[in-house]
């Protein structure tokens, strides 16, 4: 069974990069040596994984992928830190 993964890094200007592969290794690896020239991430090395997850259904990697990338930094920082229980409060709107 095929496994993906979903993942976060930190770029050197503190920024957040979610990204999904099949082979987390190989394309940390990719991230650090530059070798996408188009890629978010060339130009703010170094890079540094900060949290993945597995999965073995691509379209539910996919989903939480995109989900990801639309959260809040405060909201991918208490999902990195597995800080678990705030991750509903901060999905909710102030008004």
């Amino acid at each position: 069974m095929k496994t993906y993964f979903v993942y976060i890094l930190t770029c050197s200007d503190n920024t957040y990069y979610t990204g999904i592969t099949s082979n987390l290794s190989k394309r940390i690896a990719e991230h650090h040596s530059g070798k996408h020239k188009d890629s978010y991430t060339f130009t703010r090395r170094p890079i540094e994984l900060v949290f993945f997850a597995e999965f073995t259904e691509p379209t539910k990697a996919i989903e939480t992928e995109k989900q990801i990338k639309k959260w809040s930094r405060s909201k991918k920082e208490a999902l990195i830190h597995g800080d678990f229980e705030n991750l509903p409060n901060l999905a909710k709107k102030k008004f």
